[in-house]
């Protein structure tokens, strides 16, 4: 295939202005991830008292050793319910993300205990949805690392109802034949007792873990019966007397050790060597320095593609047709790879092109990439002649409708129906990352607030009021700064629009390893049944 040539000139000072603009965004979201994990951290004295691991080193222990660990959402709920976005950053009270254990490759979830007691948030219960989400679109069995105080009660009229969705999707799971294991290091108590109940293999530590629909206090209200929570539902008594566990462990470290020995049994593919492909020609640190700080200058999109794909080798489809959307073929890290990029709005005949070789990829089978920045679909009386809506209807159905694995890089811009046509999370790629620098909206705060100065005074003309600027530009200003902030990066990421803010030079690495997921999914063959495994 043709080698893609970069004209980035690295030494100039537009680069080092557009890396030092990259670096402070990313900076600043790195921080944001530091204080999760700092707040994470902060109760090792109490964990340590109680002979218990902190929920990131359990989660530690039981990948395998130096492999790697794909971590999703960790700004999940930023500056929602109890998350201030300062002193309490709590990525949702929960670690999601895809690792290696006993060779095989898994969805994790653990509550993160060390954070409001493991509560589950509206946004942390969406992050849970999601692992499950994973775990059964890539079919990869599913560990859960259970720590939970249940549902924060101030916030319940936002979790009761959809929360209902994550049992059900435990047994549709085991339905379809995907194990779930759930490791139960301290309580999962009211409603949150079914997520072990719907496991198909349940670990418990002694004298730590509590499984019970109501605890004590309100069994003595309820029936006025007065027990204990050991004999209501301990640990022992759920190895011993309900046969609820399979697996009775000593402490947090054997009972790691226990899940990694149930994984190791179960015959389940083993995660194949991973290929790493040929480099590109330019470095990958260059991709911190190729998009520009002010969204509103153009870049060239296969300068980002020079420096993910395998050699910078690069086939683009009809490249002198409707330019300003670039697709084609490439390698990355072995595997076969369509990519659709963005070099401006997305025209009429720009909607075609891309609907054509969207059905073209999953005609041969071939996992298509978007990498977004548009603007959306062209606007004017010029493209409404020239079919916007009807073509860009086409790729659209082309988008929703393909049936191999997508991946969405969200670069720059996602705006409006580009979103959607460049497989936006409503159109359910496999996998969706941001850089530092995107911004999702329906449209920028700027031409929002141009549209609503418009139509306010073509209201008040058709009125006979006369317009009264002040009043105009302090809503228009208003509909700006709100839109503005609404569509940064960190309100996205806050609630799951994306899978997580990536630093893009690890953009190739992080498509290498979701590539090599969908690939593996696509090789199992689940025994599936109809009713999931029940206990008996």
């Amino acid at each position: 295939m043709p080698v893609l040539e970069s004209s980035i000139n690295t030494k100039s000072d537009s680069f080092a202005r557009n890396s030092a603009s990259m670096q402070a965004k990313l900076a600043a979201v790195l921080e944001l991830e530091q204080k999760v994990l700092e707040e994470s951290s902060s109760k090792r004295a109490k964990f340590e008292e109680r002979g218990q691991l902190l929920p990131r080193e359990r989660v530690a222990r039981l990948l395998d050793r130096g492999s790697p660990f794909l971590e999703f959402s960790r700004l999940a709920g930023f500056k929602m319910h109890d998350d201030d976005g300062k002193k309490a950053v709590l990525g949702g009270g929960s670690v999601i993300g895809i690792g290696t254990v006993a060779g095989k490759r898994c969805v994790i979830l653990a509550s993160d205990s060390a954070i409001k007691g493991g509560t589950v948030s509206p946004m942390g219960l969406k992050k849970s949805l999601r692992a499950q989400e994973i775990s059964r679109d890539n079919r990869l069995p599913l560990i859960y690392l259970v720590e939970s105080g249940g549902a924060n009660l101030m916030y319940q009229s936002e979790i009761f109802i959809e929360g209902g969705r994550s049992f059900a999707n435990q047994a549709r799971l085991s339905a379809a034949g995907i194990p779930q294991i759930a490791v139960v290091h301290g309580s999962s108590t009211a409603g949150g007792a079914y997520l072990p109940g719907l496991s198909d293999y349940v670990i418990l530590v002694r004298g730590r873990s509590s499984i019970f629909l109501a605890g004590p206090p309100l069994v003595k209200a309820a029936i006025g019966e007065d027990t204990d929570e050991e004999s209501l539902g301990g640990a022992q008594t759920h190895a011993e007397i309900t046969g609820l566990g399979e697996y009775l462990c000593e402490n947090d470290a054997h009972a790691i050790a226990t899940a990694r020995e149930v994984m190791d049994k179960l015959r389940w593919d083993a995660v194949p060597a991973d290929s790493a492909g040929t480099a590109p020609l330019y470095p990958a640190e260059e991709l911190m320095g190729i998009v520009p700080d002010d969204e509103r200058e153009p870049y060239d999109v296969r300068e980002v593609i020079a420096r993910l794909v395998d050699g910078s080798d690069f086939l683009e489809f009809k490249q002198n047709y409707a330019a300003d959307t670039v697709c084609g073929h490439a390698r990355l890290m072995g595997h076969n790879v369509g990519i659709i990029g963005n070099n401006g709005p997305i025209q009429p005949n720009g909607s075609t092109k891309a609907a054509q070789f969207i059905q073209l990829c999953d005609q041969s089978g071939t996992p298509l990439i978007f990498l977004q920045n548009t603007t959306g679909y062209m606007v004017g009386s010029e493209a409404e002649r020239n079919g916007a809506i009807k073509h860009g209807s086409k790729m659209i159905q082309a988008v929703a409708n393909a049936r191999v694995p997508k991946f969405t890089i969200v670069i720059g811009g996602s705006f409006g129906a580009g979103n959607y046509g460049m497989c936006g999370r409503g159109f359910d790629p496999r996998f969706i990352f941001s850089w530092p620098t995107a911004r999702t909206a329906v449209m920028g705060g700027a031409q929002a607030a141009k549209v609503m100065d418009i139509v306010s005074r073509s209201k008040m003309e058709r009125a006979g009021i006369p317009a009264n600027d002040e009043a105009l530009k302090a809503m228009s200003d208003g509909l700006r700064m709100r839109l503005d902030q609404e569509s940064s990066v960190l309100f996205g990421t806050a609630r799951l629009w994306d899978d997580g803010i990536i630093a893009p030079r690890d953009t190739r690495s992080v498509l290498g390893l979701c590539l090599a997921v969908a690939q593996e999914a696509e090789s199992r063959t689940p025994r599936t049944n109809t009713f999931g495994v029940s206990r008996f």
